[in-house]
């Protein structure tokens, strides 16, 4: 008795396995396959140096003054919040369809709100800081 349940618990290992020995052989062939796509790049491109080629270059200006521009850390701010409320809109609809399955209302249900909850003591932090005010 013990034998089988050995041999059932070996059978349902390697079946777990084997679903991450083809996301491993994925990741395998795509770090193969932009490592020969740039090692090609290398070989094949003309590699002339000049000094005007090593200049900076940007939209067509030349560079004058500092490379140092202050910018407001406000713009990040509101930037970061844009994504958390994106991640927040696209986990949206995956849980709105698996809510509709049967079996799964009160579990997601419960899911989503704890969610939800996380976001708005985020979003209630950055209130009480002053995040929010554009001044």
């Amino acid at each position: 008795m013990a034998e089988v349940t050995v041999q059932a618990t070996h059978h349902v290992a390697a079946d777990y396995f084997d679903g991450y020995s083809v996301v491993g052989l994925v990741a395998v062939l795509g770090v193969l396959f932009v490592a020969v796509a740039f090692g090609a790049g290398r070989l094949l491109r003309p590699v002339a140096p000049t000094r005007e080629k090593m200049l900076t270059y940007e939209c067509g200006v030349d560079p004058v003054g500092e490379g140092w521009a202050h910018t407001q850390i406000r713009y990040y701010v509101y930037s970061f919040l844009y994504v958390i409320f994106a991640v927040d809109a696209i986990f949206l609809f995956p849980w709105a369809t698996i809510f509709a399955a049967p079996g799964f209302g009160g579990t997601t249900l419960v899911e989503m709100f704890v969610f939800i909850g996380f976001l708005a003591v985020g979003l209630l932090y950055a209130w009480k800081k002053g995040v929010l005010e554009w001044t």
